[in-house]
Order: C-alpha cells, then structure tokens, then sequence
C-alpha cells in the first residue's frame, strides 16, 4: 500500500509513524539516485513554497531553495527584518495571510510553538527546518546517511550522541532512534539530557514498540562500546551568552569526539557525523574568541576526527538537500503516478 502524505505538515519526529519516516527517506534515496542519472522528474512545477527563516542558516537555506528550483517551484525567502512578521502582524495572522498564496511554508526558528501555528492556521503543508525542540529534517538526513554508509536498514545501526542533549538534536536523535527500532546512545552529563517527560518517557515506550535500545549515561566508554556512528553538536547556541558557553566549555570536554573516542567503540569502521557548523577548529571569529579566552581551539569534535576518513559530515550535509526534497515532494504531490 503506498504511503500519501499530501497535505501534511512536518513538525517533529512524534507526528509520523515509523512507516512514514521510512518512506521519506527511502523516497530520498530515490529521487537522489534521480538527480545524479539526470532523470529527475519535476513534480512541483508552479508551486511556491514561503521561506520564514527567524535564524541564520546556510544547510537549510540552501537544501530548501535548491529542492524546490530542482522540482519546478518558486520560493520567497522572508526574514523578520524585512516583513511585519511577529512585530506588527501576528504569527496566525501570518499564517492565513500566507496560507492564500503559498502552497507550502518552510520554517526555522526560536520557539516550536511558532511552527505549530503556522500549520494550524495557514492551511497547507508547514515544515520544520529547525526549532529550539525539534530538528525533524536533520534525522532525515542523517538516516539516509547512516543507511547508505552502512548499507543496513536502519534498525540495525547503533549510533551514540555525545554533550548536550538537552537540545533539538538531542531530543530528536532519542525519538527517531526509538521510532526506527534503533540501538540509540545519549553520552554526556545527566543535567544536560533531554526532558524526562516531554522526551524520553514516549521515546522509551516507542522502543519498546518497535525493539530499539535507548539508553542514557554519563559513562563515554560504556555510551560508545560498539556504536556504529558518533555524532555530537555544538555545546549551546550562538546567541547564548559567553557565561554559558564557558560553563559548557567545562562540563563538556570529557564528551569531546576525539581519536580516543572513536577508538572507545572498538570498531574499527566506526563513523562520525556532525550537522554543522563545528568549531573544530579557529578559523572563525568566533573560534578565536573561545581560543583567546579559553586556550581551545577544539571543542565539541577534534580537527583530526572532523578531517578523516571516517568522518561523514559532509555526505550529510548533502543529504539535506535530498530529504528536504522528499518532504516537500510528498507532502505536496503524494505518491508517484
């Protein structure tokens, strides 16, 4: 039976089945495979899909503009410097204005809140690029990546996040990790794992639905033993203060993605992931400042782990353009004829 999403928005992990979220990325794999044979078939021509970006972006920017351009269909970048977004008119209002003349909305930004409104009041689909809960189509792209390194489905994969979980991508790695029926890892300090109710009390009962292991711990050796795949992200937000990231600068180091880590997993193809940007080194400015005021030029990844042969980041990076296609795509077309 094929799977029609049309008509759906794409706001977190918690929304799809298991079958739903397989199916994007199996449909990403496609039209990837598509894009690189030159057989591609556009399947959005005249549609116009609304960018309402609230935070910088290059992955997400890019992946949504170059999708739509690739399947036939207009977009309109708006940011709230320029438009009376959440200043002069509200985000409903917004919401209906927009739903009018736009066949999908495409969104990154502070408060998920802000997203849910936008696809309960605008009519069409509404997709998540990013919020301070949830970052749905970063996993997508990082299942596709994992799968397609491994060539194992997706339940058979084990994959541990490293320092601060109690983020976007921490909550989502628990929840998709659950959904998909895989051996999943939270590695860092117990104060900074994802919420209690809000996060791990349905990721623990949809692995208990679906096989996958969910495990939380403290301990770096014991979090990665045999994992298939490290992945970590930046210890807070850029616009968090300094005080903050001095703080995290201290409790976080023990979860550094180094060379020991990625031998602590005794396997020897184990893998690294990164959704980017990663201060990986000092050449930005804001590099210089932690290396200035901290002595560090490293912080959440190594140089020699982010610039090796087992590190996959930028095959990830790439991904995002596929499965953010693939939302779009199915959500505004549905299935094949």
């Amino acid at each position: 039976m094929s799977i029609d999403l049309r008509g759906r928005s794409f706001l977190k992990e918690l929304d799809y089945t298991r079958e739903e979220l397989l199916h994007l990325v199996s449909l990403a794999a496609e039209l990837k495979k598509a894009r690189r044979a030159g057989t591609e078939v556009p399947r959005l021509t005249g549609r116009n899909i609304a960018l309402i970006f609230e935070r910088a972006s290059t992955r997400t920017r890019c992946s949504f503009e170059v999708a739509a351009h690739h399947q036939g269909a207009h977009v309109t970048y708006l940011e709230p410097a320029t438009t009376h977004i959440g200043s002069k008119e509200s985000i409903r209002d917004t919401a209906r204005v927009l739903g009018r003349m736009f066949d999908g909305i495409g969104f990154r930004g502070n408060s998920h809140e802000t997203v849910e409104t936008l696809s309960r009041h605008s009519g069409i689909p509404v997709w998540n690029g990013l919020t301070r809960d949830w970052h749905p189509t970063q996993m997508l792209a990082d299942v596709l990546t994992m799968v397609e390194h491994f060539g194992k489905p997706a339940d058979a994969l084990s994959f541990a996040f490293l320092g601060a979980a109690d983020s976007n991508l921490g909550n989502s790695y628990a929840v998709i990790g659950a959904l998909l029926g895989m051996d999943v890892r939270i590695v860092g300090p117990r104060s900074l794992w994802p919420d209690e109710n809000a996060v791990v009390k349905p990721a623990t009962e949809l692995a208990r639905l679906s096989g996958a292991t969910l495990t939380l711990t403290e301990d770096v050796a014991a979090g990665v033993r045999g994992a298939d795949v490290l992945l970590t992200d930046v210890w807070a937000s850029m616009g968090d203060p300094w005080e903050l990231w001095a703080e995290r600068i201290d409790l976080l180091m023990p979860y550094q993605v180094n060379a020991a880590a990625m031998a602590a997993t005794g396997n020897p193809d184990v893998r690294f992931m990164h959704c980017l940007p990663a201060f990986h080194d000092g050449e930005t400015s804001f590099g210089e400042t932690v290396r200035a005021r901290t002595g560090h030029t490293e912080l959440e990844v190594t140089s020699e782990v982010f610039e090796s042969a087992a590190s996959l980041v930028f095959d990830q990076a790439e991904n995002r353009l596929h499965t953010i296609k693939a939302v779009m795509v199915a959500t505004l077309a549905g299935p094949a004829d």
